[in-house]
């Protein structure tokens, strides 16, 4: 006889499932006891009623199996548990309805163009600033900033050509943007395996669902790098240039070169010659037009940059302000991504497109500002702290789950540095 934990449906697992006060629940509607799956989840729920607890159990266990043999790992360094890591998989796809996806989009493109006319006219005119619509200390003594590039611009006059917003709900399911990621984004080969895996343990959802394919995001991207080649020929060589094998994204570097056909390199297999990029191959050196970075910037050229980094090519900037290769996404574009300008691009928008923005923000305090930086310092129990120039969780407090001693700690920075933290 099988255990009731063997036997259990999926439909059990919903049970004690609550609704949780001041939150927006992805899957199920209603309150306690009156409980339904939203639309987009109802094929799904009826699956997992069909499945037991066992079922379910091997279908996680055969996901993570997949990922593993397919290598698709990242690295967090100083854990003590061990370095590579499996990216977590969730058995549950999350699933966004075509017409909340439309209103993503068009809150995104709409986003997204303010931003790149924020960095045109940065690193241009500077319209903005002398506007008194962003204050110019906030900008220029941004770490992103990048003013050696003023009066540069890029070749098909495309900064951002990759973007990464992060994006959430609220507690009345309103769509946020917590963050833009516009200088080396990260996470896509991720997405476009798990969806992959999903379908497989799933085919039967998916296919009536008409979930829209992501598989095809490696050739789209091609076609994007291809079309910023300076060179304007049909003969355009494009590389993706990594770190290394020790980068906590490589996997991703080596799964989108090897998706788009494409060379996947280190900084010494290229070099600079009378300010024109050059590959090293067996045949002798081959003229390099697009190079897709997978590097911070502060390593592409110790000419220019860090001058002690390994990862860089001596000589790039030169080559890449005379026009002669592409650099995707376009350096500089930090400036735009720096969290205490996260708060401005409503009014970039309303700037430059004389629009209102159609996706909202978190509201956010500049410590900079002095009545900001007394409210957060007046309730940093209450608050997220984050340094502008970190990512990935370093440098932020989250101040419910905070010690005394974590707040006292984050109340010294912010008043020695105010600029450095939202």
């Amino acid at each position: 006889m099988q255990s009731q934990s063997q036997s259990q449906t999926g439909a059990g697992l919903f049970d004690a499932y609550p609704a949780l006060p001041g939150t927006y629940d992805e899957m199920f509607d209603g309150p306690d006891g009156q409980r339904a799956a939203r639309a987009v989840f109802q094929r799904i729920t009826q699956l997992l009623a069909r499945m037991t607890t066992d079922e379910l159990s091997r279908a996680q266990a055969l996901a993570e199996s997949a990922l593993l043999q397919q290598g698709v790992t990242f690295s967090v360094y100083g854990d003590a548990r061990g370095t590579e890591k499996i990216f977590p998989f969730c058995l549950l796809p999350r699933l966004i309805a075509a017409e909340d996806f439309r209103r993503i989009e068009r809150g995104l493109q709409q986003r997204l163009r303010a931003l790149s006319m924020f960095l045109d006219d940065i690193y241009g005119d500077q319209r903005i600033l002398a506007a008194g619509v962003v204050p110019p200390e906030m900008v220029l003594g941004a770490a992103g900033y990048r003013a050696s590039l003023r009066g540069i611009k890029p070749p098909g006059g495309v900064r951002i050509h990759i973007s990464g917003v992060d994006l959430i709900r609220d507690a009345d399911g309103a769509w946020r943007v917590l963050e833009d990621n516009l200088r080396t984004p990260s996470g896509v080969s991720y997405v476009v395996e798990n969806l992959l895996i999903s379908k497989r343990l799933f085919p039967k959802v998916f296919d009536a669902a008409r979930v829209h394919r992501v598989d095809h995001y490696p050739t789209r991207l091609a076609e994007t790098l291809r079309s910023v080649s300076p060179s304007g020929d049909g003969d355009v060589n494009v590389v993706v240039l990594t770190p290394g094998p020790y980068n906590s994204a490589y996997f991703e570097h080596s799964f989108l070169a090897r998706t788009m056909g494409l060379e996947l390199v280190q900084a010494p297999d290229l070099f600079v010659d009378q300010d024109k990029v050059f590959c090293r191959t067996t045949r002798g050196p081959r003229r390099v037009d697009v190079i897709y970075r997978r590097t911070d910037e502060s390593f592409l050229d110790p000419e220019v940059f860090r001058p002690d980094s390994m990862l860089g090519v001596p000589g790039l900037m030169r080559a890449y302000a005379a026009g002669n290769v592409a650099l995707v996404n376009a350096p500089g574009n930090g400036v735009a991504d720096d969290k205490a300008i996260y708060p401005f691009v409503p009014d970039m928008i309303r700037f430059y497109l004389r629009e209102e923005p159609l996706l909202e923000q978190v509201p956010t305090y500049v410590c900079l500002r002095d009545d900001d930086r007394k409210y957060v310092l007046e309730h940093l129990g209450d608050m997220v702290v984050k340094a502008v120039d970190e990512a990935g969780g370093y440098g932020m407090l989250m101040g419910p789950q905070s010690t005394a001693e974590q707040r006292e700690e984050f109340r010294r920075r912010i008043l020695a540095e105010p600029r450095k933290y939202i």
